[in-house]
């Protein structure tokens, strides 16, 4: 019998109550291991309530003890990294590996945030008039939300919730319900590293559950993450609903090779980039945009010799490059994509769809795929997939690389390789993307900047950490006073001057 999965709300485990509940599987073996109950309205009202009711005092908290939270809670999650990411491997289906460097990335945000007596400082000007001083401050807003993707059941919840509880606001983090463990472990970890219960909730749910913090007066923010038509959802809905909201929708991110640069370098690079956690990534390169033919040519050559030694296998063998995808129906949908670029007329080089996994023949597995002659009319130029594809586009000259990701309505990385500084530097100009790397295949900000890409890659104007993220989970208050001392007797009618 599946293990039936609980929410956490107000520092306890908390069981589903309307009897709706998805099942939840593990990706290696095709099994349901567990079921996570989908929460009705009144039961994300009630994790609402708690959180509100939690805020009050979390927020009159210094930012030091605040901090000093989130040390003991970077120290927890570094203690039991491994059994945090067997349970991201067991239902995501990441190589373990992969699935303990996502925390670790996830973590330095929580480190980033442990700084919060410093990034809460406001200004202060003295004299600004006659005996009147001004000074600012940023106080949290309140009951705040997060809503997050399967693909980093770790990370991602760490990059929203750190900044905002180190903020001072409560939060209510609705993961997927494709691999809540992970966070519902989290939530018990902060509890344990002396957050107070009801300050960090877990929520598992689908629409109904998400249709409540976007539309309740009580959440004051809403962050998402997770595919464009949803994003644009979750922006417009909360959005109309006067919460603030950062929305970050799908990607196709290409990575151009020209003729000069290191064809070993690029090529080792494209494999972990494009096949790495199945290419289950927002940042994964999906699209090579070779300059000239030559270049082309030997891309491929290289890239298919290189997939001919992809180790597809289980999450826990430590010699598996790659493991399962998340569910048998999303395997389905990448496999259908493969299917559209071979009638389109890609040319389909190395075909991963017969991979199979002994012993676990019923897994969710899939091999790298490779696409040659791709062209940007056909859907898996044009669409996210999300699987172990890498398309190559063959582009004449520089100007025409450019274009391309300049074209797509997707702006979320990109990334050039090269050994010519000034294309770098053009490149990086000229490039409409939110995320640029050169010479560095997958461009995710460190914790101390911001995550963000631009068009339909995001929705919103804050990026998610960094000082954007303290910016988004605070208001800026202004005060300006002066004490009776220096006050003149009788009214003035006129604007206050310096003069």
């Amino acid at each position: 019998m599946p293990q039936e999965l609980r929410h956490f709300i107000g520092g306890k485990k908390v069981s589903g109550t309307n009897g709706r509940f998805g099942d939840v599987y593990n990706p290696s073996t095709g099994l349901v291991a567990s079921r996570a109950p989908l929460a009705s309205r009144p039961e994300v009202e009630a994790a609402i309530a708690d959180a509100a009711a939690a805020f009050p005092a979390w927020a009159a908290a210094s930012p030091l003890a605040r901090a000093r939270v989130m040390f003991k809670f970077k120290a927890l999650l570094e203690k039991h990294a491994d059994e945090i990411a067997s349970l991201i491997s067991s239902e995501h289906g990441k190589v373990h590996a992969d699935a303990k460097g996502s925390l670790i990335r996830g973590n330095e945000v929580v480190e980033f945030a442990c700084g919060i007596p410093h990034l809460l400082k406001g200004e202060f000007s003295t004299g600004v008039s006659a005996g009147v001083d001004m000074y600012s401050m940023r106080q949290p807003l309140g009951v705040v939300a997060g809503i997050t993707p399967f693909n980093f059941p770790a990370m991602v919840p760490l990059w929203m919730s750190a900044v905002a509880l180190a903020c001072g606001n409560t939060f209510i983090l609705k993961p997927s319900e494709k691999d809540p463990s992970c966070p519902l472990r989290m939530a018990e970890l902060f509890l344990e590293a002396g957050g107070p219960p009801g300050v960090l909730n877990v929520v598992l749910g689908d629409k109904e559950a998400v249709d409540v913090l976007l539309t309740d007066p009580r959440v004051q923010a809403v962050s998402f993450v997770g595919s464009t038509p949803i994003a644009r959802y979750v922006y417009s809905t909360a959005s109309a609903h006067g919460k603030r909201v950062q929305s970050m929708g799908g990607a196709k991110n290409h990575m151009i090779v020209m003729p000069d640069a290191d064809l070993d370098q690029a090529a080792d690079a494209l494999m972990g980039a494009a096949y790495g956690s199945a290419g289950e990534r927002c940042m994964a390169i999906s699209v090579a945009v070779a300059v000239g033919d030559e270049t082309a040519d030997k891309l491929i050559a290289l890239l298919k010799e290189r997939l001919k030694g992809l180790k597809v296998g289980l999450p826990g063998d430590k010699d598996s490059d790659m493991g399962p995808l998340v569910t048998g129906a999303h395997r389905a949908k990448v496999i259908e994509y493969i299917e559209a670029g071979v009638k389109e007329g890609a040319k389909l080089v190395v075909d991963g769809r017969g991979v199979k996994v002994p012993g676990h023949e019923k897994g969710f597995f899939l091999g790298g795929c490779l696409f040659d002659g791709v062209t940007a009319t056909m859907r898996i130029y044009k669409e996210e997939i999300f699987g172990p594809v890498l398309c190559v586009v063959r582009a004449k000259d520089f100007e025409e690389a450019l274009r391309l990701p300049n074209e797509h309505e997707f702006g979320n990385g990109v990334s050039i390789f090269t050994r010519d500084g000034d294309a770098a530097r053009e490149f990086s100009s000229r490039v409409q993307a939110g995320m640029v790397g050169v010479n560095v295949p997958i461009p995710v900000p460190l914790a101390f900047y911001s995550f963000g890409g631009w068009k339909n890659s995001a929705f919103g104007d804050a990026n998610q950490h960094g000082m954007d993220g303290v910016r988004f989970y605070t208001r800026t208050k202004t005060v300006t006073s002066r004490w009776p001392a220096g006050i003149r007797k009788g009214a003035q009618f006129t604007m206050p001057t310096h003069g």
